[in-house]
Formats: structure tokens, C-alpha cells, sequence
């Protein structure tokens, strides 16, 4: 096994292409703003198909692609486009498919983009089905796909409207439905189900106890068992990874358990007794457990630098160390498998490489697919390194800095703190900061208190300190970067988008200010009106709610003492456009230094962020600092 890089390494040139008109000769920020030439690659169940999402314009038009594993370089079956702006695919069974796709809809003068979900036959001949059209934004999601029974999935959706999910079992040969479970005021989503396709994993909000409860059923029980209950106040993590192979009324769980980082346990749902904690690691959460189909435990996940896995299964070890060295100093994980795990979809990611895809198959032959981003040119990008530093308390803060290969230190330097905040910096490759670092910006993205994965004082210690401990870790990022002689004291800038946003509005009123201008992007200026704008889910909304409090951006407009680049996309769901109106109307009022900067037709996210937005947005951010700011790279 460990012979398989030792092989050449076959590129199927059908798929390893760029859009077709990604011209060769393009800007740096073109070459970022082009949608990625592929966004996902999924294997059929048996193998012996695989279904790869692969663009077609610059502005992505995304085609699904199925090709024969065992052909890769014959003519595809080609889906979608014509019909829809697809976004992501999944198998259902050997022969059907499910597709994501967005579309933008307009109601009273109000545009806003919807996710819908189609169903298609894998060979292109058949119909599309798409299951509750009536219900506008389809707001389900996948929960099994019934191993024992070919012709349907579970599903989690609203299916009776009344703002409760229920468990609707689908028939993707006729889109018709069976209500399995309904939900109920008391377990009312998250729901999982046993090997054997069994509901008897759920979730619910607690109004009285101001919690979010997690329930489970024993086999064959239809009586819901308490299993933890997380408050604003005590908010350990709790997560059913799955159930023993072994016991079914034994589950994996990853809670604290009386820690500060999370742990896996084996959870005796009858006894309520816990095991010894089976895996955890010092300073770091627990993220999964990988399971092979026989439903025995491979490995453990976490993130460190970068998401990998704690293998326990002496077969998986090694079929990873026989891929390492696809990117020795970079990211290497298999991202689908066959049932059968005799092919599987590998995809790398480092400094110098957005992402790459390949096939394994029977364990030792290797073909490359494509990557994710092949416009751009990898001898400017950055130099990616992970790193800590203490804040002003002593807090340790861990760290990305990407550095760039053109220029010297010390270098114009950028703050770029992530969103949530309830999340964390994860990726080696990272789009925004590598666009900065091929324009010569040294950049360092911060997991400030705040962020999760590193425990839970790390992650509480934000609680009610927006824009004060958590924007001191970000100015003591700058600062130790100065410290090292790595970054420019005259050449600071902090850019941010949503929580990031925030953070680049506070900075903006920061006294004294160490920032010669900052950048908010789809920014939060109004705490009092932030109410359920930050999570996907409700139930965290209210627990994070009581969390958020500090300086409020909107109420402080007259302390700003540096220019500003706001950002915004005019139908923003998640952070409503509102935000960035009321802070630049403030800073026009006050005649302070601004331009503001609408991207029409844009959301949140960066899937609804084209190739026009990014043209438009990138090439304001990069004038921004080169110019206004002052800090183009010598």
C-alpha cells in the first residue's frame, strides 16, 4: 500500500479543466474572484460511478458531471446548468441523485435567494422530481439513506407548517411522503436515526429552563430519554456521534464531561453510566468519530492546523500514511468512499494548493481529478504557518499567519478575524488571505477568545466582551507580529466579514488606534437588533443571545478615527444590510472618512458571492490598502 505514490499519477483530462472562458492571461484578483472549477466530488455507493460538480464559466453555471470509475476519461453524463444554478449533489441510491440548487426570488420588491432540492436519475434520462415545491425555501435536510430500503430517505422538514420539523420519510421514485415521527414542543429537531434506520436521537428547546435538551430512545422504545441539558450558563458540549456496533443501547458521545475540552465517551443510555473517556486530547476538542459500514469505530477527528483524524483501525492507518505524501506539509484526508471503501475520493489542501482531488481505487491507483482553483498562480501565493501568541492577560491565542513570498519584513500587515464568532480558523488555505498575501500583505487570522475548538474557558471567555477582550486579541495579534519584526507598526489594517465585520467596525473607534484604516464586510454595527441573525440554528441563537454585549458599533460612530471600507450585499439575509446602512449613515452625518460599497444581488455567503461580486469587492479591497490606506507593499 505504501507503494502507491511511487506510481505515476494518471490526470483524467476530461476533468481535470478550467472553465471554459478562465482565460490564461488574468489579474491576481481575477484569478480569485473565478468560481472554483470544482466543488465537490461524491462517489456512487457501489464505486463504480462518481459525481462531480464542475463549472463552466467564470461565474461558475455549475454542471453535475457522472463518470465511470472505471472509464474516467470517456464523455460524461452531464446535468443541470439549463435547468438550475446548482450547488451540491449527493447520492441517494446507485442510480439517483439529489441536487442542491439556488434560486433568486422576488416578492413585494424584496429579493432573496432560496435553496431547493431536486431528484434525477444518474444516467440523464430520466425526469427531475422535486419534492415539496409548495414550500418555497425548502429548509430540510438529509437524516439516512435507509440502507435496507432502495426506494426512499429519511428526511428532516417542517411537513405540516407548523414551525416544528418532523421525520418524513421520501420516495425519490415519486416524491411522495410518509410522516415517520412528528415532532413535538418537548424533541423538535436534530434528529438521528440506528443502523437499522430507527429515529431515536432528538433535540429540543427547553423555554422554561432557558436550555437546549438532547434526547434518545432506546431500541424499540417510543419513550424519549433526558440525556443532557445545556444552558447559557453552563453550555458544555454535547453531540451523539453514533451507536456501538456492539450494544444499540450503548452510544458514542463527545461531550466535556467535566472537562474543559470535549472527549468521546461510551454512553449507557439505559444506566446512564459513562465509560472511561475513550479519546481527547490537551487544549483541543474532539470534532468526530469516523465509522467504518459495519459501523465500527476507525478513527477520531480533530483540528489542530488543520482537520485530521486519530486513526484507531490499523487498515485506515495505513491507507493514510500511503497518502501523506500527496502534500507532506499539508492536508490529506479521504472525503467519500464506496460502501465497499474500495475507491474513495482523496483531496489535498496546503500554502500552495487550493485543493486538489483524486481517486483511489482498490488502494493503490492513484488518479488525479483537478483542483479546486488552477487559474491561479501558486508562485505568488503565501507561506501558510500556524502559530501562538499570548494576549495581553496571558491568554494563549493560536494562529494563521500566511506570509508573502514577494517583498521583505517587516510588511504591510492585515487582521483578519473570522465569523460566528462561534467558530474557528481551520483552513491552510484560506481564499482572502492568500488574495492579500499575492498583493504582498502579510496576514494573520486569530482564534480569539470567543472561537470553539479550543475548550470551553477558551470559548466562554468571550461571553459579553465584543469589542473588548476579544478585539484586544486581535490587536495583540498585530502587535506581536510587530514584536517579531514580521509586520510594519505604519502599515496595520484589520478586514473582517460578519462577525469579522463587526470586529473591523470596532476597530474603526479603537483609542488610541494602532489601524491606519479597516474594512467591514457584511459587519454587525447593531447589537440590539441582532436577535437570531448569527447562527443556522434557532436554538443556538438563544443561547449565544445572552452571550453577546460590549461597544456597540452604531451608538459609537463619533469615536471613528480611521477610514473605513464598508461592504455589504443588498439582500444579506443573515446580517441584514441595515447594519452597514445605519453605521455609514453615522459616519456621513459626522463627516468621517468612509466609502461604502454595495454588492448588488449578493447574500451572505460565499455561494451566493459570483464572479462580478468578487471582481467588484476584491478590487476595492486591494485599492483600499494600497492606496487610501497607504500600505501597498514596496
Amino acid at each position: 500500500m505504501k507503494k502507491i505514490l511511487q506510481q505515476s499519477i494518471v490526470v483524467a483530462g476530461l476533468i481535470a479543466r478550467t472553465p471554459a472562458n478562465a482565460e490564461q492571461e488574468i489579474s491576481v484578483v481575477e484569478s480569485f474572484a473565478i468560481q472554483p472549477a470544482i466543488r465537490s466530488v461524491q462517489l456512487s455507493p457501489d464505486g463504480k460511478q462518481l459525481a462531480l460538480v464542475r463549472a463552466t464559466s467564470k461565474d461558475g453555471d455549475y454542471i453535475i458531471e457522472i463518470h465511470q470509475t472505471n472509464s474516467l476519461a470517456k464523455e460524461p453524463v452531464t446535468l443541470g446548468a439549463d435547468k438550475m444554478r446548482v450547488s451540491g449533489v449527493s447520492w441517494l441510491n446507485n442510480e439517483k441523485i439529489g441536487v442542491s440548487f439556488r434560486q433568486l426570488l422576488e416578492d413585494r420588491g424584496r429579493k432573496y435567494w432560496v435553496t431547493k432540492f431536486a431528484v434525477t436519475d444518474a444516467d440523464g434520462k430520466g425526469d427531475w422530481l422535486i419534492p415539496f415545491r409548495d414550500k418555497g425555501n425548502v429548509n430540510f435536510s438529509l437524516i439516512d439513506r435507509l440502507a435496507n430500503d432502495d426506494d426512499s430517505v429519511l428526511v428532516e422538514i417542517d411537513i405540516n407548517d407548523n414551525w416544528i420539523p418532523d421525520v418524513v420519510k421520501l420516495n425519490i421514485n415519486n416524491g411522495r411522503t410518509n410522516t415517520v415521527l412528528r415532532g413535538s414542543t418537548k424533541v423538535s429537531n436534530s434528529f438521528g436515526v440506528d443502523k437499522d434506520g430507527e429515529v431515536r436521537i432528538g433535540q429540543g428547546w427547553n423555554r422554561s429552563e432557558q436550555a437546549i435538551e438532547t434526547y434518545v430512545r432506546a431500541k424499540g422504545s417510543d419513550e424519549w430519554i433526558l440525556l443532557h441539558s445545556a444552558s447559557g450558563e453552563d453550555r458544555s458540549n454535547f453531540t451523539v456521534a453514533g451507536f456501538s456496533s456492539k450494544d444499540p443501547n450503548k452510544i458514542h458521545v463527545i461531550t466535556n464531561h467535566g472537562e474543559d475540552t470535549t472527549g468521546v465517551y461510551l454512553l449507557d443510555i439505559k444506566s446512564g453510566e459513562y465509560s472511561e473517556r475513550l479519546f481527547g486530547l490537551k487544549g483541543l476538542d474532539v470534532d468526530g468519530i469516523r465509522y467504518a459500514n459495519d459501523g465500527h469505530v476507525i478513527g477520531y477527528t480533530y483540528t489542530a492546523k488543520f482537520y485530521q483524524t486519530f486513526y484507531e483501525d490499523a487498515e485506515w492507518q495505513a491507507i493514510q500514511d500511503s497518502i501523506n505524501g500527496l502534500s507532506p506539509k499539508g492536508r490529506v484526508s479521504v472525503t467519500s468512499t464506496s460502501d465497499d471503501h474500495n475507491q474513495m475520493v482523496v483531496l489535498t489542501q496546503a500554502s500552495d494548493d487550493p485543493a486538489s482531488y483524486y481517486l483511489l481505487s482498490n488502494k493503490k491507483d492513484l488518479v488525479k481529478l483537478g483542483e479546486r482553483m488552477p487559474f491561479i498562480d501558486k508562485s505568488k501565493l503565501g507561506k501558510n504557518l500556524y502559530i501562538s501568541y499570548k494576549a495581553r492577560d496571558g491568554r494563549k491565542i493560536n494562529a494563521y499567519v500566511t506570509r508573502p513570498t514577494v517583498g521583505k519584513a517587516p510588511y504591510p500587515t492585515v487582521v483578519l478575524p473570522h465569523g460566528g464568532p462561534w467558530a474557528r480558523d481551520s483552513a491552510i488555505f484560506d481564499d482572502w488571505a492568500q488574495l492579500l498575501a499575492s498583493h504582498g500583505y502579510l496576514v494573520i487570522q486569530p482564534n480569539f477568545r470567543g472561537s470553539t475548538g479550543y475548550g470551553l474557558a477558551h470559548w466562554k471567555a468571550g461571553d459579553k466582551n465584543w469589542g473588548l477582550a476579544m478585539q484586544d486579541d486581535l490587536d495583540d495579534a498585530a502587535n506581536f507580529l510587530v514584536s517579531k519584526g514580521l509586520a510594519d507598526k505604519s502599515k496595520l489594517a484589520m478586514f473582517g466579514w460578519s462577525y469579522g465585520g463587526y470586529a473591523a467596525f470596532a476597530a474603526t473607534l479603537r483609542e488610541p488606534n494602532i489601524y491606519q484604516c479597516t474594512v467591514a464586510g457584511a459587519g454587525v454595527s447593531d447589537l440590539s437588533r441582532i436577535n437570531a441573525t448569527l447562527n443556522d440554528s434557532p436554538l443556538l441563537s438563544k443561547l449565544q443571545k445572552p452571550t453577546i454585549d460590549g461597544v456597540n458599533p452604531v451608538e459609537n460612530v463619533a469615536k471613528a478615527n480611521v477610514p473605513i471600507l464598508v461592504i455589504h450585499g443588498d439582500i444579506d439575509q443573515r446580517v441584514p444590510i441595515e447594519h452597514s446602512d445605519s453605521f455609514v449613515a453615522e459616519l456621513k452625518r459626522l463627516n468621517k472618512d468612509h466609502k461604502y460599497v454595495v454588492l448588488e444581488g449578493a447574500d451572505h455567503f460565499s455561494d451566493t458571492l459570483f464572479y462580478d461580486h468578487k471582481m467588484q469587492f476584491y478590487g476595492e479591497l486591494i485599492d483600499w490598502l494600497d492606496n487610501k490606506c497607504g500600505m501597498a507593499p514596496q
